[in-house]
């Protein structure tokens, strides 16, 4: 959860946030006797006390909102630019980038609360979700008061540096001593981390996402690669399994500890558990998937760099709860599998439907899924093509379309097909409840259905409207009408 209760951090004079803002000062304006005890960047949230933060977004300009930020009771203003109409008893702190000084000055209002707990980072395009989880139950496993953040705590995988810091802050006056926490490339890239220390940092792996952000590879691969820096780690756990990690690895000047596939001996991995061997101990991992077997050595291996002891490793992973949408079984007692999963990529979408492949030699697998709107186009083919080179049966249908056309999305991942290929599309519907009990309906004792794409999101985006939707109570609702 992210932090809801009354704010009561330490008071700092302007002087001191001036300061803190270290190269990127360009002046202070107006009086500087006020005292900051807040921080905010939206003004809706802004408490008297606070310097609000005006931040340049892709929709909005924070300096507009100033007047209603002083309205509401703040006491200094964090801007890129004079604003001349403010009242000169308010102080205007003038930076070259607000989003990077803001990070900075949560940090310090809220004293520092990442260098009071063990954090740990974790980023990648796959697995960042699954990983953390693991990582916290190893932490519960050790008697360590822990706490999880993430693409399933709050409304962005990482929030912004005012709330981050300021839940930072309650999980230490809470006791908690362990942090597992997702560190996404649009975190990195708007530097909602700064001001952060992390105990280690987890590079999971990076494959296409995000391009309409990063715009290329390259670029996509510096924002993970930001993370591991000493400004915010001394340690990288990285997965040199992939090309990108191998590349990472290579060009850090921090610690580097690899881990690899081959790492693990003896691995046996089903529908709904994984089995290995790892520095000489037996393991058991209640999460099925190939892909899980990665995500349980980058925990194991990074518990194991903070202090963690080999038991708890052992403990903690064998009682690691379902993770909400990530390879989640529906079991409403039929005789085939279901499964919901939050691949959105084309290489999480490739893994998935491998890992489904590996445990189940006999049955059919069927997949049902689509692409988000407003996001990049280019990976729609790719997903078409990856979808029917991998399952049985496909069925296009509707994500996440947002202001784009449903019926053009679902075009573009069709085109990917290959014609030889085409005979495995069954069904393309941009009504996602009804593709849903088209894949349940068609499947036979031993199939598999797998539902990519949304996992644990309870809503779907359809132009400005938004509604209920979870895809885990609709494959039930579809099993149900199936009996």
């Amino acid at each position: 959860m992210m932090a809801t209760e009354p704010r009561q951090s330490s008071g700092l004079s302007i002087e001191r946030l001036g300061s803190l803002c270290r190269d990127g000062l360009v002046a202070v304006h107006g009086e500087a006797l006020a005292e900051v005890r807040g921080i905010s960047c939206d003004s809706r949230d802004v408490r008297r006390g606070d310097i609000f933060c005006c931040v340049t977004g892709s929709r909005h300009d924070g300096h507009t909102f100033a007047g209603d930020a002083i309205a509401a009771g703040a006491h200094a203003l964090l801007v890129d630019r004079p604003l001349p109409a403010i009242d000169p008893s308010i102080p205007q702190i003038v930076v070259r980038d607000v989003r990077l000084a803001m990070g900075r000055l949560a940090a310090a209002i809220w004293g520092m609360p990442s260098t009071r707990l063990n954090l740990v980072g974790v980023t990648g395009t796959n697995g960042k979700t699954t990983t953390t989880a693991l990582i916290a139950s190893i932490m519960s496993a050790a008697g360590w008061k822990s706490e999880v953040m993430g693409t399933l705590t709050g409304k962005f995988t990482t929030p912004e540096a005012p709330v981050l810091q300021e839940t930072l802050a309650h999980y230490v006056d809470r006791g908690v001593k362990g942090v597992a926490m997702e560190v996404s490339s649009h975190a990195l890239a708007l530097h909602r981390v700064a001001g952060t220390s992390f105990a280690a940092g987890v590079f999971t792996n990076l494959t296409r996402d995000h391009l309409d952000l990063h715009g290329t590879m390259d670029a996509y691969f510096e924002a993970k690669a930001s993370l591991f820096v000493p400004e915010f780690t001394p340690i990288a756990v990285v997965n040199v399994d992939d090309p990108y990690g191998e590349r990472l690895a290579a060009t850090r000047s921090i610690k580097v500890v690899p881990f690899s596939r081959h790492d693990a001996t003896d691995v046996e991995v089903g529908p709904s558990s994984l089995s290995f061997a790892w520095r000489g101990l037996p393991i058991r991992v209640p999460l099925g998937g190939a892909f899980n077997l990665m995500n349980s050595l980058a925990a194991a291996t990074v518990a194991r760099e903070i202090d963690i002891d080999a038991a708890a490793v052992v403990e903690g992973l064998a009682s690691i709860p379902a993770v909400p949408g990530r390879f989640e079984s529906i079991d409403a007692g039929q005789k085939f599998t279901v499964l919901v999963d939050y691949a959105h990529t084309p290489d999480g979408l490739a893994s998935v439907l491998r890992s489904v492949r590996e445990s189940n030699a006999t049955g059919r697998l069927i997949v049902v899924f689509g692409c988000g709107g407003d996001r990049d186009k280019a990976k729609r083919p790719m997903m078409g093509e990856i979808a029917a080179t991998l399952a049985d049966e496909v069925i296009v249908t509707s994500d996440n379309p947002r202001s784009e056309d449903p019926k053009a999305i679902l075009a573009a991942i069709v085109a990917g097909i290959p014609d030889h290929l085409r005979h495995r599309l069954v069904g393309v519907d941009v009504d996602r409840a009804t593709s849903i009990q088209l894949a349940v309906g068609r499947a036979n004792e031993g199939d598999v259905v797998v539902i990519a794409g949304k996992g644990h999101e309870t809503t779907q985006t359809i132009g400005t409207t938004v509604l209920s939707f979870d895809d885990r109570v609709v494959a039930r609702e579809a099993l149900r009408g199936r009996a």
